[in-house]
């Protein structure tokens, strides 16, 4: 943590401040994917929405509306009709929050630990949970009850899907890959290709793959196809010399099909996994990166800028320990992919 204390500035790359945010870090951040509504979650126990309203290059950010748990929430994702925000936490619950309407949140999943990780899959019209307690639990709004649930070999630390692809990363290092067509059976178990703690997942658009972040400053690139694993690579970032941080977050660019990663060096980075490249490196802010999204059309990257408990309580001041929340406008040329220097532009 020692180079944070030389810098001072929490927003060097001149991002764009979310009004009003949370009061304690920030867990996750989850974009509507039919409008610029922006939901984050946090350790005060509250989810919050703003409406990010967009002119040209001016952007402006509105409070709409929060609701609370009773405990800190650890994740969140939107209905794929952009009506309704799913949220779960250490309550150990999932809130169905139907907030395009204005209704009241109404409790939908449960489970013996807390939910670290959730995903709406519109295509089984299903919910489903990752939890500590070891399972994965799939449920239908309307039914009290989950409608499978499929035990882990640990405790859920990161979740990704793309139908049929679902990847699940565990405790232990374990990588769990489902198709979901036939959910019940896993699909392959594979041991990450990095060496430590997995903290985040994303899988590749086209469905052939996933990228992996561990808490050791490393991505890896994973293909499923047998006959892909000669593309399969891994590679170092978010590091500064000997110190080395976690990488939080991996997001791909739902239009060019690149991807950012963001991590506790306060750094966001635009990656081309095809051309094996950065495409840009953004300034280091002074605090952690815990998680990031990009919106529907991939014109706005959100991040956050936060203490993200790494070092425990004893290790929290207060009195610099402002959570922010940042929108970044990226330029084409940060994310638009492009041919190595050099190379025929062959893949």
């Amino acid at each position: 943590m020692s180079n944070f204390l030389t810098s001072t500035n929490h927003n060097p790359n001149k991002s764009i401040e979310v009004n009003q945010p949370p009061t304690d870090s920030v867990s996750s951040l989850s974009f509507s994917p039919k409008a610029n509504f922006l939901v984050a979650t946090s350790w005060d126990n509250q989810v919050r929405c703003w409406e990010v309203a967009r002119n040209g290059v001016n952007v402006g950010t509105v409070p709409k509306a929060s609701i609370s748990h009773d405990h800190p929430v650890l994740c969140s994702t939107w209905k794929d009709d952009g009506t309704t925000v799913f949220s779960g936490g250490c309550d150990k619950q999932v809130k169905m929050w139907p907030l395009l309407s204005g209704g009241q949140p109404m409790t939908v999943a449960m489970h013996d630990a807390p939910i670290k990780e959730i995903a709406w899959i519109p295509e089984m019209s299903l919910l489903v949970t990752g939890s500590w307690d070891k399972t994965l639990r799939y449920w239908d709004t309307r039914q009290p009850n989950p409608v499978h649930t499929q035990q882990l070999p640990e405790r859920c630390y990161a979740m990704t899907v793309r139908h049929p692809l679902m990847v699940v990363g565990t405790a232990d290092r374990n990588l769990i890959v489902y198709n979901l067509q036939n959910p019940q059976v896993e699909f392959k178990r594979i041991v990450s290709p990095l060496k430590y703690q997995t903290r985040c997942l994303a899988a590749f658009p086209d469905q052939q793959g996933f990228l992996v972040g561990s808490i050791e400053g490393r991505v890896g690139v994973h293909h499923l196809d047998d006959g892909q694993q000669g593309k399969n690579f891994t590679f170092k970032c978010h590091r500064e010399g000997n110190e080395i941080y976690s990488v939080n977050s991996l997001n791909f660019h739902p239009i060019h099909h690149t991807f950012a990663t963001a991590g506790s060096d306060g750094a966001f980075n635009f990656w081309d996994k095809d051309s094996k490249q950065r495409l840009k490196a953004m300034l280091r802010c002074n605090q952690p990166i815990p998680c990031s999204t990009f919106n529907n059309d991939g014109s706005i990257f959100a991040y956050s800028v936060c203490y993200d408990w790494s070092k425990g309580a004893e290790n929290c001041n207060p009195a610099t320990a402002k959570t922010y929340i940042f929108l970044h406008l990226p330029q084409e040329s940060e994310v638009k992919g492009k041919p190595r220097i050099g190379t025929t532009g062959r893949k």
